[in-house]
């Protein structure tokens, strides 16, 4: 078989035998096939789309591409959580730490920005120090000793979507759903984990734009989970304006200490970014079998910010994997911006949408995000909000704060984000934050 055949196959409509598809991605992952020939075919998918076969044969593809972690020597059920991106999204950073502290060991393999949204792999490396590239045995070391992990993929745990995650990222194929599917699964199951939460958004800022394409994916990412005896559940959320109010790598690193600090998220602009974060660590709880329902989970989590111990299971983290302490705990002393500019309402009213997509890829353009694979990121930029959707403004208020050392690009920064706000005459309608859940018993609405 050939590449070139098989990409056909695909762009005319066509499935792939398994064997094909394992020889696409292990090619792939060799080196024998190119990036222009995996960029098409992951183009083809993106328009032609996966059968179920396909999608869970590619997904056992990506797996299989590197070794798997036998984490059953570590006591308790490990559990994990997975966001399929937004814009602002950094439960991951509080989350982690707060389940942890609740005696669930928490293995988690992540991954960079995809598109407009950003990724955790990230914001933790704009900690000074802090290495995301552990080996196997020290994955596994640090997950024994603090009960929680968080790395990237490696060429020893699934190198596959390492690579192609990485070019999906740059070729405008990421808003697939069997691809989306692959590359969360395969990192998921790699990873040793016994559940699996997911965190499926949906909106303007999301790769799935519509409840029906997010009910579709969480649906398929269930399967899979389950299929793989890994009991999963899939949160629908909410992605039409960006959660909290940062955007960029270190400036979401500041708000998820300070939320862990408990000095915000509370009847504050960081509160849905809690609400979010709580009901997630509810489930993993749940799932982990330290509480009996996501409900009581939920309170055991908000208990875990109050008391200081997810605060401390963050720092105890941040030590395991390198990262300066100093940094964390003295999170004023990081290096500033050359240009901090402001960004003001022309006229008064109620803010009734931020367009999250776009001020993502605002945020892009400042220098907190790729363009192209080689692209390197600054951690200082980025975009603080003042306002979110539903707050009243008048004219001259400021809606953003931008971060930037690209003097080049303020004014069209500026100009576009004030764009992505539409100030409305009514306050907007108010929008849930958790839309539905999905589990092996199909879909649910939330409470």
């Amino acid at each position: 078989m050939t590449a070139g055949e098989l990409i056909k196959r695909k762009r005319d409509g066509g499935s792939l035998r398994e064997d094909e598809l394992r020889w696409l991605v292990n090619g792939y992952v060799r080196g024998s096939i190119p990036d222009y020939q995996m960029s098409a075919f992951l183009m083809a998918c993106y328009f032609r789309g996966m059968n179920e076969e396909e999608t869970l044969t590619f997904t056992k593809s990506m797996l299989y591409s590197g070794d798997i972690v036998d984490l059953s020597e570590i006591p308790g059920i490990k559990v994990d959580k997975h966001s399929t991106g937004g814009v602002g999204d950094k439960v991951s950073l509080i989350l982690g730490p707060v389940v942890a502290a609740c005696g669930v060991p928490v293995p988690m393999i992540t991954g960079r920005g995809l598109g407009h949204t950003g990724g955790t792999l990230d914001k933790l490396e704009s900690i000074p120090g802090f290495r995301t590239d552990l080996t196997i045995d020290d994955y596994k070391r640090v997950i024994k000793e603090i009960g929680l992990v968080m790395v990237g993929q490696t060429n020893q745990l699934v190198p596959a979507d390492k690579k192609m995650y990485a070019l999906r990222d740059v070729t405008a194929t990421v808003d697939c759903v069997p691809l989306i599917a692959g590359s969360i699964m395969s990192k998921k199951l790699a990873e040793g984990i016994d559940a699996l939460v997911l965190d499926v958004k949906t909106g303007r800022g999301a790769f799935m734009r519509t409840s029906q394409q997010a009910v579709e994916l969480a649906r398929t990412l269930v399967k899979i989970g389950n299929g793989f005896g890994k009991e999963t559940i899939a949160f629908i959320t909410d992605m039409d304006q960006p959660l909290g109010t940062t955007i960029g790598n270190w400036l979401e690193v500041v708000e998820s200490v300070e939320c862990l600090r408990g000095t915000r998220g509370r009847g504050d602009h960081s509160a849905d970014l809690m609400a979010v974060t709580h009901v997630l660590a509810g489930a993993m709880l749940m799932l982990g079998r330290k509480v009996r329902t996501i409900a009581e989970g939920v309170e055991r989590s908000k208990c875990a910010v109050e008391n200081g111990t997810a605060y401390q299971k963050l720092l105890q983290l941040v030590e395991a994997q390198g990262g300066s302490l100093f940094a964390v705990e003295n999170i004023e002393n990081y290096s500033l911006p050359r240009h901090t500019f402001e960004v003001k309402a022309s006229e008064g009213g109620y803010v009734g949408v931020i367009d999250p997509a776009e001020v993502g890829l605002v945020s892009i353009r400042l220098g907190g995000g790729r363009a192209t694979m080689d692209d390197v990121i600054d951690p200082k930029a980025g975009i603080v909000l003042r306002k979110k959707v539903g707050d009243s403004v008048e004219a001259g208020d400021v809606l953003a704060v931008l971060h930037t050392d690209r003097e080049e690009i303020i004014e069209s920064a500026r100009g576009r984000v004030q764009q992505a706000f539409a100030i409305h005459r009514k306050p907007p309608k108010h929008r849930p934050l958790i839309l539905s859940y999905v589990d092996r018993g199909g879909v649910k609405t939330w409470m």
